[in-house]
């Protein structure tokens, strides 16, 4: 378990906004076996910046690009905005919203905007984690491949680094 005076040196611009998600962090973490010191650092990681230490929780484009992505689920008119990417690791598509709702319990399908919530935009980051592997890769300490699987590339790389440096500090790896 971290607490939120590591959350906030591990994110330093996340502000009060720790208060409000570090519950929602351990309890997402424990949920999903996220549960060494190198998981925990790589997933803060990778959650600090792709939400921009805990700022963003919804995709700031419309999401009209994703309009008509057959390869997202994307097949009704206004999918592309209505599924556009959510939660601390952004989930996207009608397709994704459909099994991650269904993972967690949730009716995404219908109400998208529930993956905004605190709650659920780390529940969804933390399965989406598992779901894809990410534990074992963050078991070998390669950030880069965690980074490669959670953004398909290495954008961000040295914001993501400078997360995961602070992180194993916190958490003395």
């Amino acid at each position: 378990m971290i607490t939120v005076d590591q959350l906030k040196r591990i994110m330093p611009y996340a502000g009060k906004r720790a208060d409000t998600f570090i519950g929602h962090i351990n309890a997402a973490m424990d949920e999903f076996e996220i549960n060494t010191p190198l998981r925990q650092a790589a997933f803060l990681a990778q959650i600090g910046h792709e939400s921009g230490d805990l700022l963003y929780v919804k995709e700031l484009a419309s999401g009209s690009a994703y309009e008509g992505r057959r390869d997202l689920g994307n097949t009704q008119a206004g999918d592309g905005v209505k599924f556009k990417g959510r939660g601390l690791i952004q989930i996207t598509g009608r397709s994704n919203y459909d099994i991650c709702g269904n993972a967690l319990g949730l009716d995404l399908l219908d109400n998208p905007a529930l993956l905004e919530t605190p709650e659920n935009a780390t529940r969804s980051a933390a399965w989406w984690w598992q779901k894809h592997g990410c534990n074992e890769l963050a078991d070998s300490g390669d950030i880069y491949a965690v980074t490669k699987r959670v953004n398909g590339a290495l954008n961000g790389i040295d914001d993501r680094l400078a997360h995961y440096t602070r992180a194993l500090k916190e958490l003395n790896v």
